[in-house]
């Protein structure tokens, strides 16, 4: 993956957008996204991670199919952390992460991890060669009110699915496209919305104090879906 070179400073958040090479498809199935999110969650650590070993030991464990093995609810926590997950959400050729940097140089590290990681996995499964994700894009958020757009605009992205050129066009069904966000699984949405999911993954006690809590941050995105209008957050997007 290639040098991302913006300095990026310990303390502050930051909007993360990592693209695949040439857009293509990096989350093909299931378990493939199971596998993206695992990944966040296991290599956000400065120790040295055998996420093999890690994946045996919950199998053992938990006793399930390897297929849905992911943090999924609170465990003990021995992790070295490197960033904090602040919001995440995973597209099938990208994936958007909000970010505070724990540790100097901790995002770069993580990015390189997650795509390195994710990388050797999808390679092996699909037998392809060479890196998946460009160079990593980063905003860094410096308002409040920056912060709860970004929250936003995240946790909107799936909406392309179910209608594509959403941005620029606006919303047709309102409805239709809350109950998308509200039952999709590859994002955060859930978590902050009292319905868990990936609960180990993200630090939300910011944003839901911030928001007002998960009905406000529920609102939030009704509000500015139901109002169907072309999308306009100002420099939180990439």
């Amino acid at each position: 993956m290639p040098k991302q070179i913006t300095q990026l400073i310990t303390g502050e958040i930051y909007h993360i957008v990592s693209r695949a090479v040439g857009e293509s498809i990096v989350f093909k199935d299931k378990n493939d996204y199971y596998r993206g999110i695992y990944s966040i969650y296991e290599f956000n650590n400065s120790d040295p991670v055998q996420i093999w070993r890690r994946r045996r030991d919950r199998i053992a464990e938990k006793k399930v199919e390897k297929s849905v093995v992911c943090p999924t609810y609170n465990t003990p926590d021995k992790r070295n952390k490197i960033v904090e997950i602040l919001v995440f959400c995973f597209m099938d050729n990208h994936i958007h992460l909000l970010l505070r940097q724990l540790k100097d140089d901790g995002i770069r590290d993580f990015i390189r991890k997650v795509g390195g990681g994710y990388a050797n996995y999808f390679n092996k499964k699909y037998n392809r060669k060479g890196h998946l994700f460009n160079q990593f894009r980063a905003i860094h958020i410096k308002t409040d009110e920056q912060l709860m757009n970004v929250f936003v605009y995240i946790h909107a992205n799936p909406i392309s699915i179910i209608e594509p050129g959403w941005k620029e066009k606006g919303i047709i069904n309102a409805n239709d496209v809350m109950s998308f966000l509200n039952n999709y699984k590859w994002s955060s949405f859930q978590d902050y919305t009292e319905k868990i999911n990936f609960v180990s993954v993200t630090n939300r006690e910011l944003l839901l104090n911030l928001m007002g809590g998960s009905e406000r941050c529920k609102q939030s995105l009704e509000d500015k879906v139901f109002l169907r209008k072309v999308w306009d957050v100002g420099d939180t997007t990439l």
